[in-house]
């Protein structure tokens, strides 16, 4: 079960969260709510938050359920942001060389004030879309 610690404006934070979340306080509400629905909601495991300097703000890896039980849950990283920020094909590039290894897709987590959470999947290059 998650650990959980202090409060902040009212909300519980995660140990694993306040080093980044005091690191990069524009981008913390966008990270916290991207964690609560992946570990919570989604139940993902082996959970990591990853610092990511060139893009200023963190991101999460772990382990996402699939219903396949043949393939097993795959590793998938998630970039959170604001739907109020603005992002660019340069921030996307920096997200990708920031994580090591290199992945060949990450997601764009995109959050709203009304708790909404939309994922973007964001492939290298140009990609064919599976038919």
């Amino acid at each position: 079960m998650l650990a959980i610690t202090k409060m902040i404006s009212g909300q519980l934070i995660y140990p694993v969260l306040s080093q980044l979340l005091a690191k990069y306080p524009a981008t913390g509400g966008a990270l916290f709510q991207v964690y609560n629905d992946l570990t919570l909601a989604q139940r993902w495991t082996d959970v990591e938050v990853l610092d990511l300097p060139a893009c200023k703000r963190a991101a999460i890896k772990g382990q996402r359920p699939t219903p396949d039980t043949d393939r097993g849950p795959s590793i998938c990283v998630v970039v959170p942001c604001s739907l109020s920020e603005s992002i660019s094909t340069s921030w996307l590039r920096a997200a990708f060389t920031s994580l090591d290894p290199l992945p060949s897709e990450i997601y764009v987590a995109i959050t709203s004030e009304d708790t909404s959470t939309v994922y973007y999947k964001i492939s290298q290059g140009i990609v064919k879309p599976p038919v």
